[in-house]
Protein backbone atom coordinates (compact mmCIF):
# COMPACT_ATOMS: atom_id res chain seq x y z
CA UNK A 1 0.00 0.00 0.00
CA UNK A 2 1.28 3.47 -1.09
CA UNK A 3 3.22 5.29 2.17
CA UNK A 4 0.81 8.47 1.45
CA UNK A 5 -2.56 5.76 1.65
CA UNK A 6 -1.15 4.10 5.13
CA UNK A 7 -0.76 7.90 6.52
CA UNK A 8 -4.12 8.83 5.81
CA UNK A 9 -5.87 5.49 6.86
CA UNK A 10 -3.64 5.87 10.07
CA UNK A 11 -4.99 9.29 10.60
CA UNK A 12 -8.41 8.55 9.76
CA UNK A 13 -8.24 5.52 12.35
CA UNK A 14 -7.13 8.25 15.07
CA UNK A 15 -10.07 10.51 14.54
CA UNK A 16 -12.18 7.37 14.56
CA UNK A 17 -11.05 6.22 17.64
CA UNK A 18 -11.09 10.51 19.19
CA UNK A 19 -14.67 10.52 18.35
CA UNK A 20 -15.15 7.21 20.06
CA UNK A 21 -13.62 8.51 22.95
CA UNK A 22 -15.48 11.48 23.03
CA UNK A 23 -18.92 9.62 22.75
CA UNK A 24 -17.43 7.44 25.99
CA UNK A 25 -16.45 10.18 27.99
CA UNK A 26 -19.41 12.47 27.07
CA UNK A 27 -21.79 9.24 28.10
CA UNK A 28 -20.18 8.65 31.51
CA UNK A 29 -20.75 12.60 32.50
CA UNK A 30 -24.29 12.28 31.70
CA UNK A 31 -24.19 9.58 34.24
CA UNK A 32 -22.44 11.04 36.63
CA UNK A 33 -25.04 13.87 36.61
CA UNK A 34 -27.79 11.63 36.43
CA UNK A 35 -26.03 9.73 39.60
CA UNK A 36 -25.61 13.39 41.03
CA UNK A 37 -29.45 13.93 40.89
CA UNK A 38 -30.11 10.76 42.53
CA UNK A 39 -28.16 11.38 44.95
CA UNK A 40 -29.56 14.36 45.82
CA UNK A 41 -33.16 12.38 45.87
CA UNK A 42 -31.58 10.00 48.56
CA UNK A 43 -30.12 13.01 50.26
CA UNK A 44 -33.72 14.37 50.59
CA UNK A 45 -34.75 11.01 51.69
CA UNK A 46 -32.54 9.88 54.16
CA UNK A 47 -33.39 14.02 56.15
CA UNK A 48 -37.12 13.27 56.13
CA UNK A 49 -36.99 9.61 57.44
CA UNK A 50 -34.37 11.05 59.85
CA UNK A 51 -31.82 8.16 59.42
CA UNK A 52 -27.92 8.65 59.13
CA UNK A 53 -26.27 8.49 55.80
CA UNK A 54 -23.19 5.24 55.37
CA UNK A 55 -20.97 5.51 52.78
CA UNK A 56 -21.73 1.91 51.86
CA UNK A 57 -25.39 2.57 51.64
CA UNK A 58 -24.82 5.17 49.03
CA UNK A 59 -22.26 2.96 46.93
CA UNK A 60 -24.56 0.17 47.17
CA UNK A 61 -27.74 2.31 46.44
CA UNK A 62 -26.70 5.21 44.61
CA UNK A 63 -23.18 5.22 42.90
CA UNK A 64 -23.30 0.80 41.93
CA UNK A 65 -20.81 0.57 39.18
CA UNK A 66 -19.82 4.33 38.97
CA UNK A 67 -17.37 4.08 42.63
CA UNK A 68 -14.53 5.97 40.99
CA UNK A 69 -16.73 8.77 40.40
CA UNK A 70 -18.01 8.51 44.30
CA UNK A 71 -16.46 11.59 45.71
CA UNK A 72 -17.36 13.70 42.81
CA UNK A 73 -20.87 12.36 43.00
CA UNK A 74 -21.24 13.50 46.81
CA UNK A 75 -19.50 16.10 46.42
CA UNK A 76 -21.74 18.14 43.97
CA UNK A 77 -24.84 16.62 45.85
CA UNK A 78 -23.73 17.88 49.02
CA UNK A 79 -23.31 21.15 47.53
CA UNK A 80 -26.75 20.85 46.20
CA UNK A 81 -28.47 20.32 49.45
CA UNK A 82 -26.61 23.18 51.38
CA UNK A 83 -27.00 25.93 48.14
CA UNK A 84 -31.04 24.79 47.58
CA UNK A 85 -32.10 23.47 50.77
CA UNK A 86 -29.96 24.79 53.45
CA UNK A 87 -28.73 21.40 54.38
CA UNK A 88 -25.30 20.85 55.19
CA UNK A 89 -23.62 17.06 54.96
CA UNK A 90 -21.48 16.27 57.91
CA UNK A 91 -19.26 13.09 58.75
CA UNK A 92 -19.80 11.85 62.20
CA UNK A 93 -18.09 8.82 62.22
CA UNK A 94 -14.99 8.72 59.93
CA UNK A 95 -13.75 5.29 60.29
CA UNK A 96 -17.25 3.94 58.96
CA UNK A 97 -17.76 6.91 56.62
CA UNK A 98 -21.44 7.84 58.42
CA UNK A 99 -22.85 10.96 57.57
CA UNK A 100 -25.80 13.01 58.56
CA UNK A 101 -27.31 16.31 57.24
CA UNK A 102 -27.94 19.22 59.67
CA UNK A 103 -30.23 21.74 59.01
CA UNK A 104 -28.22 25.35 58.61
CA UNK A 105 -31.84 26.85 59.07
CA UNK A 106 -32.79 25.61 62.65
CA UNK A 107 -30.51 28.52 64.44
CA UNK A 108 -31.83 30.99 62.00
CA UNK A 109 -35.62 30.21 60.59
CA UNK A 110 -38.53 30.55 62.92
CA UNK A 111 -40.15 27.16 64.16
CA UNK A 112 -43.25 28.62 62.45
CA UNK A 113 -41.84 28.69 59.12
CA UNK A 114 -39.99 25.40 59.26
CA UNK A 115 -43.33 23.64 60.24
CA UNK A 116 -45.51 25.68 57.40
CA UNK A 117 -43.30 24.92 54.41
CA UNK A 118 -41.50 21.99 53.53
CA UNK A 119 -37.82 21.69 53.71
CA UNK A 120 -36.83 22.25 49.88
CA UNK A 121 -38.92 25.46 49.53
CA UNK A 122 -38.16 27.06 53.18
CA UNK A 123 -34.33 27.03 51.31
CA UNK A 124 -35.47 28.94 48.62
CA UNK A 125 -37.80 31.03 50.03
CA UNK A 126 -35.10 32.27 52.74
CA UNK A 127 -32.88 32.51 49.27
CA UNK A 128 -35.93 34.94 48.10
CA UNK A 129 -36.36 36.76 50.84
CA UNK A 130 -32.44 37.69 51.75
CA UNK A 131 -32.40 39.02 47.92
CA UNK A 132 -35.27 41.52 48.90
CA UNK A 133 -33.07 42.41 52.05
CA UNK A 134 -29.93 43.15 50.53
CA UNK A 135 -31.36 45.48 48.36
CA UNK A 136 -33.72 47.42 50.54
CA UNK A 137 -36.67 45.33 51.13
CA UNK A 138 -37.88 45.29 47.71
CA UNK A 139 -36.18 43.05 44.99
CA UNK A 140 -36.90 43.48 41.09
CA UNK A 141 -37.69 39.87 39.65
CA UNK A 142 -34.66 40.35 37.45
CA UNK A 143 -32.24 40.59 40.56
CA UNK A 144 -34.11 37.46 42.46
CA UNK A 145 -33.86 35.14 38.77
CA UNK A 146 -29.43 36.54 39.16
CA UNK A 147 -29.44 34.93 42.38
CA UNK A 148 -31.58 31.79 41.73
CA UNK A 149 -29.66 31.17 38.37
CA UNK A 150 -26.75 30.85 40.55
CA UNK A 151 -28.33 27.94 42.80
CA UNK A 152 -29.00 26.00 39.35
CA UNK A 153 -32.57 27.42 39.03
CA UNK A 154 -33.82 29.67 35.80
CA UNK A 155 -36.91 30.53 34.43
CA UNK A 156 -38.63 28.43 32.00
CA UNK A 157 -36.55 25.11 32.73
CA UNK A 158 -38.21 22.53 34.46
CA UNK A 159 -36.09 21.86 38.10
CA UNK A 160 -35.99 18.50 39.31
CA UNK A 161 -37.54 19.51 43.01
CA UNK A 162 -38.98 22.64 43.03
CA UNK A 163 -40.51 21.36 39.17
CA UNK A 164 -41.35 25.01 37.71
CA UNK A 165 -39.31 27.59 40.21
CA UNK A 166 -41.17 30.63 38.24
CA UNK A 167 -44.50 29.06 39.47
CA UNK A 168 -43.44 28.40 43.15
CA UNK A 169 -41.80 32.12 43.54
CA UNK A 170 -44.78 33.89 41.72
CA UNK A 171 -47.72 32.39 42.73
CA UNK A 172 -47.78 29.33 45.51
CA UNK A 173 -45.53 31.81 47.93
CA UNK A 174 -47.30 34.75 46.89
CA UNK A 175 -51.10 32.57 47.53
CA UNK A 176 -49.09 31.65 51.00
CA UNK A 177 -48.33 34.97 51.48
CA UNK A 178 -44.81 34.72 52.17
CA UNK A 179 -43.68 36.69 49.14
CA UNK A 180 -45.89 39.83 47.74
CA UNK A 181 -45.15 39.83 44.12
CA UNK A 182 -46.08 43.31 42.52
CA UNK A 183 -46.31 45.13 38.91
CA UNK A 184 -43.95 47.94 39.01
CA UNK A 185 -45.56 51.35 39.07
CA UNK A 186 -46.29 53.05 35.54
CA UNK A 187 -44.03 49.87 34.02
CA UNK A 188 -43.99 49.56 30.33
CA UNK A 189 -43.60 47.09 29.01
CA UNK A 190 -44.66 45.47 32.65
CA UNK A 191 -42.23 45.00 35.25
CA UNK A 192 -42.43 43.26 38.17
CA UNK A 193 -40.92 43.14 41.73
CA UNK A 194 -40.78 41.29 45.09
CA UNK A 195 -41.34 42.22 48.89
CA UNK A 196 -41.56 40.46 51.70
CA UNK A 197 -45.47 38.88 52.43
CA UNK A 198 -47.45 39.57 55.75
CA UNK A 199 -46.62 35.76 56.93
CA UNK A 200 -42.66 36.11 55.96
CA UNK A 201 -42.79 39.22 58.50
CA UNK A 202 -44.75 37.60 61.14
CA UNK A 203 -42.89 34.61 61.17
CA UNK A 204 -39.37 35.26 60.61
CA UNK A 205 -36.92 38.40 60.84
CA UNK A 206 -33.96 40.14 58.78
CA UNK A 207 -31.82 39.25 61.25
CA UNK A 208 -32.43 35.42 61.14
CA UNK A 209 -32.86 35.55 57.27
CA UNK A 210 -29.05 37.40 57.36
CA UNK A 211 -28.24 34.46 59.86
CA UNK A 212 -29.18 31.94 57.71
CA UNK A 213 -27.60 33.46 54.14
CA UNK A 214 -24.59 33.88 56.21
CA UNK A 215 -24.06 30.31 57.26
CA UNK A 216 -24.82 28.97 53.65
CA UNK A 217 -21.51 30.94 52.97
CA UNK A 218 -19.90 30.27 55.71
CA UNK A 219 -19.56 33.49 57.06
CA UNK A 220 -20.71 36.01 60.04
CA UNK A 221 -23.20 38.29 59.95
CA UNK A 222 -21.47 41.61 60.94
CA UNK A 223 -19.56 40.73 57.69
CA UNK A 224 -22.26 42.82 56.58
CA UNK A 225 -22.38 45.58 58.47
CA UNK A 226 -24.94 47.76 56.63
CA UNK A 227 -27.72 44.66 56.56
CA UNK A 228 -26.57 43.73 60.31
CA UNK A 229 -27.18 47.08 61.58
CA UNK A 230 -30.64 47.24 59.84
CA UNK A 231 -31.41 44.00 60.87
CA UNK A 232 -30.19 45.48 64.88
CA UNK A 233 -32.44 48.14 64.44
CA UNK A 234 -35.19 45.37 62.99
CA UNK A 235 -35.42 43.75 66.45
CA UNK A 236 -35.42 46.66 68.71
CA UNK A 237 -38.53 48.14 66.83
CA UNK A 238 -40.05 44.40 67.30
CA UNK A 239 -38.81 44.11 70.72
CA UNK A 240 -40.35 47.59 71.25
CA UNK A 241 -43.21 46.63 69.71
CA UNK A 242 -43.42 43.30 72.00
CA UNK A 243 -42.99 45.71 75.32
CA UNK A 244 -46.32 47.94 74.04
CA UNK A 245 -48.61 45.33 73.45
CA UNK A 246 -47.40 43.54 77.07
CA UNK A 247 -47.88 47.49 78.69
CA UNK A 248 -51.56 48.12 76.82
CA UNK A 249 -52.87 44.16 77.97
CA UNK A 250 -51.00 44.52 81.27
CA UNK A 251 -53.35 48.12 81.36
CA UNK A 252 -56.44 46.97 79.88
CA UNK A 253 -55.97 43.39 82.63
CA UNK A 254 -55.93 46.28 85.51
CA UNK A 255 -58.98 48.05 84.03
CA UNK A 256 -60.74 45.05 83.92
CA UNK A 257 -60.24 43.95 87.08
CA UNK A 258 -60.57 47.72 88.73
CA UNK A 259 -64.33 47.30 87.01
CA UNK A 260 -65.18 43.97 88.30
CA UNK A 261 -64.07 44.89 91.87
CA UNK A 262 -65.99 48.07 91.51
CA UNK A 263 -68.98 46.33 90.06
CA UNK A 264 -68.82 43.38 92.78
CA UNK A 265 -68.41 46.18 95.81
CA UNK A 266 -71.61 47.86 94.52
CA UNK A 267 -73.56 44.88 94.17
CA UNK A 268 -72.37 44.28 97.99
CA UNK A 269 -73.88 47.45 99.11
CA UNK A 270 -77.29 46.99 96.87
Amino acid sequence: MPRGQKSKLRTRERRRQAQVEAQNLSSIRGCVDEKVLIMVYYLLYKYNVKEPISKVEMLREVIQMYKNHYLEILQRAAEHMEMIFGLDLKEVDPYRHIYILVNKMEASCDARLRDQIEIPKTGLLMAVLDVIFMQGNCASEEQVWEVLNVMGLYKGRKHFIFGDPKKVITKDLVQEKYLEYRQVFNSDPPCYEFLWGSRAHAETTKMKVLEFMAKIHNMVPTAFPSLFEEALRDEEERAQGRASAKACIAAWARARSSALASSSSHSKRV
